[in-house]
């Protein structure tokens, strides 16, 4: 399996001879208002081509609709005919910018070998969550290849955690930036994605959603530090540079 990281939340997923876009936010640095008021949005360019990302895509997987996970750029320059994956109650809203293959992942489903299975997220805790909306994340299986679990916009909570004991994944994905919304944290932070490792020592855990938006609160640096410290070895902990490759094999 191979995952390239782009920017922000954005993957190729590279797998059983079939290639996954997710959550792809493609518009140029600056390009969109500030959270906070530190820096507009996103603070950093794509490091290739939106060409070069789309290049090779057959499935495009969209977990919510916030800007950072599918912009505008993304709603008009990706093929319309491209199957599209997205959670329960975003088809109608993305059929409505042209897309004629939505399906909704509201449990599992199967789509060339590939098993896509939801999961739970919880885009913070609390009040904070009514504000975030409904998101999901996913579970990818298929013959000869390690499992993926895509975390996701999600805190570590309950349903994460137990999903990462009940199914064992050799490879974990997270949201790590540590991003805040009204003070309150709504994806994992640096604290979080360790305690994840922790918890999966058959996994490959691979920090993704870094260094891109202004809310963020953590960067790869102190997570790297935060890591080290708690004995979380790099081989175990992967923190992609914006346009690097991962590439693991089933172990």
């Amino acid at each position: 399996m191979k995952i390239r990281l782009f920017r922000n939340a954005a993957l190729k997923i590279e797998v059983a001879g079939k290639t996954l876009l997710v959550d792809p936010d493609l518009g140029d640095k600056h390009s969109r208002p500030s959270f906070t008021g530190r820096s507009p949005n996103p603070m950093v360019d794509l490091p290739v081509s939106v060409e070069e990302i789309l290049d090779g895509v057959d499935l495009v997987i969209v977990s919510h609709l916030h800007a950072d996970h599918f912009d505008t750029v993304a709603q008009t320059v990706i093929a319309k005919d491209l199957p599209l994956i997205c959670q329960p109650g975003d088809e109608g809203k993305i059929r409505g910018f042209g897309f004629e293959d939505v399906t909704t992942l509201a449990s599992e489903l199967t789509w060339n070998g590939i098993k896509l299975i939801r999961r739970d997220g919880s885009h913070g805790l609390g009040p904070v969550v009514e504000k975030m909306g409904q998101v999901i994340g996913f579970s990818l299986e298929a013959a000869g290849e390690p499992t993926l679990y895509w975390a996701g916009d999600t805190v570590l909570y309950p349903p994460v955690a137990e999903t990462i004991a009940a199914t064992k994944p050799g490879i974990i994905v997270t949201h790590s930036c540590g991003a805040r919304w009204d003070g309150e944290l709504i994806v994992m932070d640096d604290k979080q994605t360790v305690e994840v490792a922790r918890s999966a020592p058959q996994a490959k855990v691979i920090a993704v959603h870094m260094e891109a938006l202004d809310h963020a609160t953590i960067d790869r640096a102190t997570l790297r530090q935060t890591a080290e410290a708690a004995g979380i070895a790099a081989e175990r902990l992967l923190i992609p540079a914006d346009g690097e490759t991962v590439h693991i094999d089933k172990g």
